[in-house]
């Protein structure tokens, strides 16, 4: 008899297969968004927090959550989003961290970015040629998550995932 604790398991296990439709290299365990699984019988409840309130993203992460266990056999499926605690770049696992470095996207250095504030800009590592010899070039990159920088050694531009 498979016991609850093993078909949770196996739950978040399928979960880990769900890439996010943004940067299609990470997962959504690797962002950190899927906080909570619970099941009930044969209901299954998955909780999300968006990496910012108002994600474009977001009813693609619950289709695709819900698709993924719909074709496991898990036929009630029911997404919650819960903003409460915010996400964070904390979240995000060291794996997913080194998936973004590979993948050409410098990722978040430490817990919070305050140099929007203090003007003081951070060294960001460049993805391509790991040098700190780096420029912001604008706040906003593809999307709102990541900022623009260019590396001074090899020429190359590349986005820093900023901390929230």
């Amino acid at each position: 008899m498979v016991t609850q604790d093993k078909k949770i398991n196996e739950l978040w296990e399928l979960i880990k297969e769900v890439p996010d439709p943004e940067i299609p290299v990470l997962t959504l365990t690797d962002l950190g968004i899927v906080r909570e699984i619970t099941m009930s019988d044969e209901k299954v409840e998955v909780t999300i927090t968006p990496t910012y309130t108002g994600c474009p993203a977001m009813k693609v992460f619950e289709e695709d959550i819900t698709a993924k266990l719909n074709e496991s056999g898990y036929k009630q499926v029911s997404i919650k989003t819960s903003l409460s605690p915010a996400w964070s770049t904390d979240w995000m696992s060291e794996e997913g961290k080194e998936k973004l470095m590979k993948y050409g996207i410098s990722p978040p250095m430490g817990s919070s970015d305050k140099s929007v504030l203090t003007g003081i800009v951070k060294n960001v590592p460049c993805p391509q040629c790991k040098s700190t010899k780096t420029e912001l070039v604008s706040q906003f990159g593809s999307t709102p998550c990541k900022a623009l920088y260019q590396c001074s050694d090899c020429k190359e531009p590349f986005d820093y995932f900023k901390c929230i």
